[in-house]
């Protein structure tokens, strides 16, 4: 017996199966959901279990080692920030954020876990880390949304005009991801004990503990309430 298949009736199934392995490859390999399941392949310790070599997690509050960046925005003080400036921009039917400004850096810090500090010291050349911020702040404006006088003053400062050709305002957004003075972070990587070479404010002991990178392991740093544990 030959069964005529009906195409009509499978297409549908077809794109249907293909635009679900689109939504989930994009949720599955997004940078936010691999940071979390890098994390998960460590252990949360505390600064006293630290071993050597070994690949360990940790959760504590963020501390400056030297002058932190101020963002220009919020104005707040922090160890880490993105920052991004995007403007709307369409073409015939279809329309795209179009990036105007992209900025972001990083420091060295200290984590501080129940009156213990751990050294962490990401590096940007040769980048040695992956790290993923929660978005802290955004502001926007448009055809009918005028500029607030801080975010006209921001734009002024990346000589960004905020009006086009014909004075209606351009369609703009702004968004701002902090690893502030004091937040909570979770950061893994490599244990390590440090001799201090020169010694630490209202630190009394000759070694520091420390996470680091290696060739085969970077350091992962992130704020994502996800990553957290409870506290004991």
């Amino acid at each position: 017996m030959i069964i005529a298949l009906n195409f009509d009736f499978i297409i549908p199934f077809i794109f249907m199966g293909i635009f679900l392995i689109i939504v989930i490859s994009i949720f599955y390999f997004n940078k936010k959901m691999i940071l979390i399941r890098k994390l998960s392949k460590s252990q949360f310790k505390s600064i006293s279990q630290f071993r050597t070599n070994e690949l360990t997690k940790i959760m504590g509050k963020v501390l400056q080692t030297h002058e932190p960046f101020v963002v220009p925005f919020s104005k707040r003080k922090c160890v880490a920030y993105e920052i991004k400036i995007e403007q709307k921009v369409s073409s015939g039917k279809n329309s795209r954020w179009k990036t105007l400004v992209h900025k972001e850096d990083i420091q060295d810090f200290f984590i501080e876990e129940r009156g213990e500090v751990v050294m962490i010291k990401p590096t940007k050349s040769p980048k040695n880390y992956h790290s993923y911020l929660v978005k802290d702040k955004s502001i926007s404006s448009g055809t009918f949304n005028d500029p607030t006088p801080e975010f006209l003053k921001l734009l002024e400062d990346f000589n960004i005009k905020s009006e086009g050709f014909f004075g209606f305002n351009k369609t703009l957004r702004y968004s701002e991801r902090i690893l502030e003075i004091g937040e909570i972070v979770v950061v893994a990587g490599i244990a390590k004990w440090k001799s201090l070479e020169q010694p630490i404010e209202g630190y009394n002991y000759s070694k520091i503990a420390a996470l680091e990178s290696t060739n085969e392991q970077k350091l992962f740093i992130t704020d994502l309430p996800e990553a957290r544990r409870k506290r004991n």
